[in-house]
């Protein structure tokens, strides 16, 4: 079987200045506004720092989210 995904196909890191492999693939609408200066189209890719990061930063509004469906 062919490699699949963005990941798979050796991406780079999007945040300006790194240059590290790729571990995940996220929309980029949701990592503007996370204090990430990022370049690139409709997918980020970010190394595990990155990654890391993001979840951090994301963390609050995450678990909002996840609440909301968890109510049924």
């Amino acid at each position: 079987m062919g490699l699949m995904g963005i990941i798979a196909k050796g991406a780079k890191c999007n945040v300006i200045g790194c240059d590290k492999d790729g571990v995940r693939s996220l929309t980029t609408s949701k990592v503007e506004g996370t204090g990430l200066s990022i370049s690139g189209g409709k997918k980020t890719v970010l190394c595990k720092e990155h990654y890391k990061e993001w979840k951090k930063a994301t963390k609050d509004e995450r678990d909002v989210e996840r609440a909301r469906y968890d109510r049924f």
